[in-house]
C-alpha cells in the first residue's frame, strides 16, 4: 500500500519542485496550494523566505499565518501535491477561500490522492485547534467539491465571483474533530509514520 506525508519545503527539493512546476505548465494546468510557488521559478530561494516566514505573521486583512506543505508519495520519495494551510481568517477569507488550498500534479490526479492531502490538512487544522474548517472551490470543480464531501464537507454557500460572475464559486465547511475520528479507518493506513515538519 502506498504511504503519504506532509513535508515543509526546504532547499533540498529545488530541483523538485521545479519539475513540479512545470509539469503543470506543460499541462496548462494552475498550481492550487502551493502559495503562488509558479512565480518563483527562477527564484525557490526566495519562495521559502516567504514560506517560512508567514508561519508566524500577524492577521490582518491583506495576511493570515499559514503553512505551505509538500505532499510526498513514500515508496519512491515523489511530491505529489501541495497543500496551503491558514490556522486563522480574515473577512475575505471568510468568505472565500477559506483555511485550506490543496492541488495534485496532473500526472498523480483521479487516484484519490487529494483526499489523503485534505485528511492530513484537516489534522493540521486540529493541532492548532480550529474546529470547523472552510474550504472554496469553483462550482464546475467537480473533483475539489468531490474531495470536500468525502471528508465530510456541506455545501454552506454558493456565488458568483467577484472578478468575473460567470463562474460560481462554492464554500464548504467540514467539522475537523468529526471528520478525522469518521473517516480515520479509510485514510490512516495510507499515513505513513514518517514526519518532516516542525
Amino acid at each position: 500500500m502506498e504511504k503519504f506525508y506532509l513535508e515543509e519545503p526546504s532547499i533540498e527539493r529545488k530541483q523538485d519542485v521545479i519539475d513540479y512546476i512545470n509539469e503543470h505548465l506543460k499541462n496548462n494546468s494552475p498550481i492550487n496550494g502551493s502559495h503562488s510557488i509558479y512565480k518563483y521559478i527562477d527564484n525557490y530561494e526566495d519562495w521559502l523566505k516567504i514560506v517560512n516566514e508567514e508561519r508566524t505573521i500577524t492577521p490582518n486583512e491583506e495576511r493570515v499565518p499559514n503553512i505551505t506543505f509538500f505532499l510526498v508519495r513514500e515508496n519512491d520519495n515523489k511530491i505529489v501535491g501541495m497543500i496551503n494551510i491558514r490556522l486563522t481568517l480574515n473577512s475575505s477569507l471568510k468568505e472565500s477561500g477559506g483555511h485550506i488550498g490543496y492541488g495534485i500534479r496532473p500526472s498523480e490526479r483521479r487516484k484519490g490522492y487529494n483526499k489523503i492531502n485534505l485528511y492530513l490538512g484537516l489534522k493540521v487544522l486540529q493541532e492548532y485547534r480550529v474546529k470547523e474548517a472552510m474550504l472554496s472551490c469553483k462550482k464546475d470543480n467537480i473533483g475539489s467539491s468531490k474531495t470536500m464531501i468525502a471528508l465530510g464537507g456541506k455545501l454552506v454557500k454558493e456565488y458568483p465571483y467577484e472578478k468575473d460572475n460567470s463562474i460560481l464559486l462554492q464554500n464548504y465547511t467540514i467539522d475537523v474533530d468529526d471528520s478525522l475520528e469518521k473517516y480515520k479507518d479509510i485514510y490512516e493506513p495510507y499515513i505513513s509514520i514518517k514526519e518532516k515538519r516542525r
